[in-house]
């Protein structure tokens, strides 16, 4: 017994003092570096006395593609006469030294995977996002939240790292790599100086001052970081700015306008209160840029009855009109063909893309638009006539479906796909003799019709009234079902009337109206809502 408890004993401690390779873990999206970065660090190891080993294995991220990059590095001067270190082809879970992730969802997959450990690993995440398809997709609001994912990072991470290293590698005009590189350097958790870092990135060769400028950003935003760690650590974070999420100043001002705009914005100030001029601001610039100036000033037309009738509470009201004119200015401005179109056509929109892809001058630029227009989304664009006749005849419609039926790519890089999309941008001054124009401020009269009826007395339901509008949006089936969803919502409304908590009643059913597509939780809280 003796014997065997010495011989173990003697086992842990030779196993404990034995040298381990050191695993590193990157989550990259495509398009951001990640096998450039990988490929930066065998090299830094290889030049610097150790064996190194990469593999990566591609994934779909449901936004442009998603790679783990997997390192182990090995000290050569460490390996008995005769052996070779035996390394992994993927991380394992609870065995990872460093994990880098080029996006805070990436940063949430790898802690979800395991591989982040509060005893062992340096976790270095980028705070940006990069939204998934799910998020896009949902009902309502469904984007994962942000600070969660930064306070998991904080728990589960032995030294935790973070800054928005995308906007870094914008403000120097490199890709994401170089920054998260020099993060890693400044963690001081590789055996290797600062200056065999950039060694490594100089004898790579190319984009070499910009990366050198990313890798110095990415070390300073790291060593804020840490330094924020001991600040917090020390008990101190009470009356420190956190360092994870930008430090911004929310302003009641109003965004500025021009010229065109300057007659309404002096109505704003004459006839609205001064806490609500930002929102309304905002509501006649996104009308104005929907349509035209006489749009924004029907936007401000349907507001001003609401001004007579809010009720005394100051907080409430202020909020009642805030919320009414935020979602007014979202439905007055429905998407549509029209609109679609003139936001794929836009200068800016190419702008974006360019340097989204880093597009250098030498380069040519390729977009490909995925159209597939219904028969309704065609005679809501024509006018209210013959819209309705297209609709309500067979013939008309079976010729019209014959087209719609399979969708098709336009180029709008190329003159022809640009000036297809640019000739339907530009029957916007038709819009307002358009079908689907009449049948939106219908609706929208009618919605504002219950806010000023509520108003007065039930002020906290006409509140979420208002915020019912969020139910109507996007166009095709997106945008039937949500209608379909607002109308079985304000069915209830004179019974929640004579409740003495129908705002919160309203307030549920709207919030299983978002839950799902397919409309089982909205049924559920109807049949309950008697």
């Amino acid at each position: 017994m003796n014997a065997s408890a010495t011989r173990m004993s003697s086992s842990k401690n030779a196993a404990a003092n034995s040298p381990h390779a050191i695993t590193i873990a990157i989550l990259a999206m495509g398009g951001e570096g990640g096998g450039v970065l990988a490929d930066w660090l065998v090299d830094l190891a290889e030049q610097n006395g150790y064996l190194a080993q990469t593999t990566s294995v591609p994934g779909v991220a449901q936004r442009t593609g998603a790679t783990v990059y997997y390192l182990e590095m090995f000290p050569e001067d460490r390996i008995p006469l005769g052996c070779q270190p035996v390394m992994a082809l993927s991380p394992v879970p609870g065995e990872v030294d460093i994990v880098i992730a080029s996006e805070l969802m990436e940063a949430g997959r790898a802690l979800q995977r395991g591989l982040v450990t509060g005893d062992r690993t340096t976790f270095v995440a980028s705070t940006h996002r990069v939204y998934s398809m799910t998020e896009r997709t949902a009902m309502g609001d469904g984007r994962v939240d942000s600070d969660k994912l930064v306070k998991g990072g904080l728990a589960a991470a032995k030294q935790f790292i973070s800054a928005d290293f995308a906007q870094i590698a914008d403000v120097t005009g490199s890709l994401i790599g170089p920054a998260l590189y020099g993060a890693l350097a400044a963690s001081g958790r590789l055996p290797f100086t600062r200056a065999q870092f950039e060694d490594t990135i100089s004898r790579g060769g190319v984009g070499v001052k910009s990366s050198l400028k990313a890798f110095a950003a990415g070390f300073d935003a790291a060593a804020i970081s840490l330094a924020q760690a001991v600040i917090e650590a020390a008990g101190s974070a009470a009356t420190a700015a956190p360092i994870t999420a930008s430090a911004t100043t929310s302003a009641a001002s109003s965004p500025l306008v021009g010229p065109r705009l300057s007659a309404l914005s002096a109505r704003i100030q004459s006839d609205f209160e001064p806490v609500n001029h930002a929102t309304l601001t905002a509501g006649i610039l996104r009308a104005a840029d929907y349509q035209d100036v006489n749009y924004a000033s029907l936007y401000l037309d349907l507001l001003k009855p609401l001004v007579a009738v809010l009720p005394k509470d100051t907080a409430l009201a202020t909020e009642l009109m805030d919320e009414t004119a935020r979602h007014l200015a979202l439905w007055m401005s429905y998407e549509d063909t029209v609109r679609v179109a003139d936001l794929k056509t836009r200068r800016s929109r190419f702008k974006r893309v360019g340097g989204e892809v880093k597009l250098s001058q030498t380069q040519h630029l390729g977009i490909n638009e995925f159209l597939h227009p219904r028969l309704e989304e065609i005679a809501d664009t024509l006018p209210a006539g013959l819209g309705r006749w297209l609709l309500a005849t067979r013939w008309a419609r079976a010729c019209v479906e014959s087209f719609t039926r399979k969708g098709r790519v336009v180029q709008t890089s190329s003159i022809r796909g640009y000036l297809l999309l640019y000739a339907i941008a530009a029957m916007r001054p038709l819009r307002p003799k358009s079908l689907r124009f009449g049948i939106e401020h219908q609706r929208i009269r009618g919605w504002l019709a219950s806010i000023a009826e509520l108003a007065p007395t039930q002020a906290a339901l006409a509140l979420e009234v208002a915020r019912a509008q969020r139910l109507v949006k996007g166009y095709g089936d997106t945008h039937a079902r949500g209608w379909g969803n607002f109308q079985k919502v304000m069915a209830k409304l004179p019974l929640l009337q004579a409740m003495p908590n129908g705002q919160a009643q309203l307030k549920a059913l709207v919030t299983a109206a978002l839950a799902d597509d397919t409309g089982k939780a909205l049924e559920q809280m109807l049949a309950t809502a008697r």
